[in-house]
């Protein structure tokens, strides 16, 4: 299965085009992010929403690549394949630009509501490409087959939000950050590959 989806901005420009794609063994997303700065990136996940690798790439005049690979054992690494001590620990990917990247511990979790978990993630700040770990902590307020929402809390700063999520955990509305800007983009298409 595929499902495409676009994200705006609440203020300023920008837009987000992302593709994901559903077979037997695992989940696959590639994104294009378009605003002051161009960003593309790809996230490769198991049928349990755990990530195994990803690359995201800033483009321009300063163009700059990363990837990261996390191991069965939960070790990351890098483009070398050289171990990121940093991360030990971190469950999830994080891009500070996208909506997408909550759908990870939402869909991993699954938590039911009334639930509470905090994680550790490996966050890319954008447009630094800067990587460390943050914690999170993700609330479900409110769930069911439609919609749910999430309360998302930076654990060690006081940024806290309530963002909803549509039947397959990906953002319909994160106040003051990103809105979905095409609603009727996720009815399954059986694409020819599948």
């Amino acid at each position: 299965m595929e499902w495409n989806a676009l994200w705006s901005p609440w203020t300023g420009p920008g837009i987000e085009h992302l593709r994901l794609v559903e077979d037997q063994d695992s989940f696959f997303v590639d994104s294009v992010m378009r605003g002051t700065t161009r960003v593309s990136y790809t996230i490769h996940c198991d049928r349990s929403w755990n990530t195994q690798n990803c690359t995201i790439h800033r483009h321009g005049a300063r163009s700059h690549k990363i990837h990261l690979r996390r191991d069965d054992q939960g070790h990351w690494m890098n483009a070398a394949h050289e171990h990121i001590p940093s991360l030990e620990g971190c469950s999830d990917i994080s891009i500070s630009t996208t909506p997408f990247t909550h759908t990870l511990p939402i869909r991993r979790l699954s938590l039911h509501s009334g639930q509470s978990t905090e994680i550790l993630v490996a966050c890319i700040t954008i447009p630094t490409m800067e990587v460390q770990p943050v914690k999170q902590r993700y609330t479900c307020l409110e769930r069911s087959d439609d919609s749910s929402l999430y309360q998302y809390k930076e654990v060690d700063s006081d940024f806290t939000t309530e963002i909803r999520v549509d039947a397959q955990g990906l953002v319909l509305d994160y106040p003051e950050k990103w809105k979905r800007a095409w609603d009727d983009s996720f009815v399954g298409i059986k694409t020819a590959e599948n």
